[in-house]
């Protein structure tokens, strides 16, 4: 047997299992097969059902088990091989007695039936009714909805991947794997809507043969053979009954096996441990069943001892658990020896130590959402802050620094606050028993839930049952949990105040970094005090505020010491530095694209925002409030048109106004870029595709 076992594993090696088992389907079907051949073939048959079977309840993610439509389908050709195999041999040499087809066969038909015909074709006929009715049918429709939930929940899943990947909390390493996980979970679903036929009419195919092979066997035996019509009856009915047992039994074990597989959920244990983990988890369940059943045994007449035997077994089981689940955890404090006192506080005067510093930036979270934050409960929250701060690290140019989380019980239970240098940037209320359905603005269909906004972009969105997360993403609703919520929350509250983030400490190790790769460009920048360190960090400022990231300190360094000889004023370096970075900046807005869609000022209005701001010495612009107002609703309608076309809103000025445009607008119209004629690179096309200011400008003049 191991040698057997080790020859088809180097077959499976070299990759010449599967046709090895193809020319033997085929031989099987065509070659006469000896009765020991046979005997050892629904052997192997049975023996791999039950392999199959095992790695199905085994298995902790039905994807994992992604070759069963193969192996099931394999599995059926190899069954209907043998009955074929089978039937060839009952028909040419059933007359010669019930051993004729093998030992298997005549120890089904004689031994398991009591050579009792009659009871064969009635035990044949519950298996086959448990097989096709029960176990088959019921496969086959959750197989059916399995398949399409799938694949309806594929848009949605794929939403919260990018989501996900968007505010930093995964990779794209991670992103890659789980889009692929998806595709995997749709195939295998589709595969196995379809494999679940295969067992269909394997069920159908098995009752056909046994009627065959019974009338063709009476024929043959009376006609051919001289047999009587009760001895033809005897032999050949016992040995298709037989034949019939033999491949109904792996047939039932592969129809429980894809049943098994089509009706688990992804967890991270086997079946046995998850059923056992839910089933058992209650006492109070063990102790009203065991009531239940002892009550039973107390009625005269019942199998009293039997009853209250398994009564007392399950008020012991529902004790033992209950017991264990009241034990307290383990004391964790340290005690100090016996005889020693603790210490009197000590008597000491204020010192700088008592004041404590402004965190940078801090989460404060109600205490029903503690468990979000603390591993020991398992929390997912501060692993997704990190992964926040990586990404976020990494696309901006500096280290954001860590988030100090606490407790804060005058907040809400659900409520969660976030700060920066002590003040409040955001407040939100979340459900950690729930999960957030956000529409993205293309949602077909209804889900029950309770309306509400998101906090991050204020979309309309619902708080859902998680048992409704597969319906909800079918619908289209991006899906996500309360620990996402926050951080996504988080992400953009980081987002926005970059420039908040970054001080000195942070701006000098970013230099030293640079003056290990160019100390020539960091001495001549700051050794020669050409331009100071608070320039340097207000330029940086600068171009954080208006999402402009500073990976590319080589370039912003170099302009800092060309210009600085000329200017030390940061709005002139930080247009001098973005004119410098405007091919990052488009990269960043518009990716690999040629074209870059733009959004214009009327000349005549850009002239006379120009004049005006010219005539206030550059700190603000004088215009009419009303003419400010229509600028503004005209700019926030052309950016909305281009976000509903999936492209940036970009708003392109003369240089000397884009600085006061960007600050005027920047908190007026939300993902608004303001980039000046200078900034345009030059191997970018550019289309005007709205003009601002059309008729303003000759009302204001008037």
């Amino acid at each position: 047997m191991t040698t057997l076992v080790e020859r088809l594993g180097t077959l499976g090696r070299a990759g010449l299992a599967t046709p090895f088992l193809l020319v033997a389907l085929l031989a099987m079907l065509v070659l006469p097969l000896p009765p020991f051949i046979l005997d050892l073939l629904f052997t192997f048959n049975i023996a791999l059902s039950i392999v199959v079977v095992m790695v199905a309840v085994y298995t902790p993610r039905p994807v994992d088990f992604a070759s069963f439509p193969t192996v099931l389908l394999l599995a059926t050709l190899l069954r209907l091989a043998l009955n074929v195999a089978s039937t060839r041999v009952i028909l040419l040499n059933g007359g010669d007695g019930t051993d004729a087809a093998g030992q298997v066969i005549k120890a089904f038909g004689e031994f398991v039936l009591g050579g009792n015909f009659a009871i064969g074709i009635v035990v044949f006929s519950i298996l086959v009714i448990i097989n096709f009715v029960v176990v088959t049918k019921g496969a086959g429709r959750v197989s059916e909805v399995s398949a399409r939930f799938t694949l309806d929940a594929m848009p949605g899943k794929q939403m919260a991947i990018d989501a996900d990947l968007n505010a930093g909390l995964i990779s794209q390493e991670d992103a890659r794997k789980r889009r692929e996980d998806v595709a995997q979970e749709a195939d295998f679903y589709g595969s196995m809507d379809g494999a679940s036929k295969f067992v269909r009419g394997d069920a159908i195919a098995g009752i056909l043969i046994l009627f065959i092979n019974i009338l063709g066997g009476i024929v043959i035996g009376t006609t051919q053979h001289g047999m009587t019509f009760a001895d033809a009856t005897n032999n050949f009915v016992l040995l298709s009954i037989g034949d019939g047992l033999v491949a109904q039994l792996p047939s039932l074990l592969l129809s429980s096996a894809t049943a098994i597989i089509v009706t688990r959920t992804s967890t991270s244990q086997d079946m046995g441990k998850q059923v056992f983990a839910e089933v058992f988890a209650n006492p109070r369940v063990l102790f009203v069943a065991g009531g239940v059943i002892g009550l039973l045994g107390l009625i005269p007449g019942m199998p009293n001892l039997v009853f209250l035997g398994l009564a007392a077994m399950l008020l012991g089981a529902g004790y033992s658990i209950a017991r264990k689940q009241a034990e307290p955890a383990p004391e964790t404090l340290e005690r100090l020896p016996e005889g020693m006192e603790l210490p009197a506080p000590e008597d000491r005067d204020l010192s700088w130590d008592d004041v404590p510093p402004v965190d940078l930036v801090a989460l404060e979270v109600g205490y029903r959402l503690i468990p979000l934050v603390d591993r020991a409960q398992d929390g997912q929250l501060m692993g997704r802050i990190k992964g926040i701060r990586r990404k976020l690290s990494q696309e901006l140019g500096f280290l954001i620094q860590p988030v100090h989380i606490r407790d804060n019980l005058e907040l809400g239970p659900n409520h969660y606050r976030i700060s920066l240098l002590g003040v409040t940037a955001a407040e939100a209320e979340i459900f950690p028993d729930r999960e957030l359905a956000i529409d993205p603005g293309q949602v077909f269909g209804t889900v029950e839930g309770t309306p509400t906004k998101d906090p991050t972009f204020n979309l309309d969105a619902l708080w859902i049952d998680p048992a409704n997360r597969d319906s909800a993403q079918a619908a289209g609703y991006t899906v996500v949990d309360g620990a996402t919520v926050v951080a996504t929350h988080l992400s953009q509250i980081f987002r926005d105040n970059a420039h908040r983030l970054l001080g000195y400490e942070e701006v000098q190790h970013l230099l030293d970094q640079l003056a290990r790769r160019s100390p020539k460009l960091v001495e001549n920048l700051l050794a020669t005090k050409s331009v100071s360190l608070g320039v340097v960090l207000r330029v940086l400022q600068n171009l954080l505020a208006e999402q402009v990231s500073i990976r590319d300190l080589r370039t912003i360094a170099e302009i800092l010491a060309e210009r600085s000889a000329k200017s030390q004023d940061p709005a002139a370096l930080t247009a001098a530095v973005r004119v410098a970075l405007s091919r990052s900046i488009v990269q960043d807005l518009i990716g690999p694209e040629e074209e870059l869609p733009l959004i214009a000022l009327d000349p005549s209005l850009e002239q006379l925002l120009h004049k005006s701001l010219q005539g206030s010495q550059g700190e603000t612009i004088g215009i009419e409030p009303g003419l400010a107002e229509r600028i503004q609703r005209s700019v926030t309608d052309a950016a909305r048109r281009q976000e509903s076309e999936g492209a940036p809103a970009v708003l392109v000025v003369a240089p000397e106004i884009r600085s006061w445009i960007a600050s005027w607008l920047r908190g007026v119209v939300r993902n608004l870029t303001v980039l000046a004629f200078t900034e345009i690179p030059d191997n970018r096309r550019i289309r005007v595709v709205a003009t601002v200011g059309q008729g303003d400008s000759a009302q204001a003049r008037a």
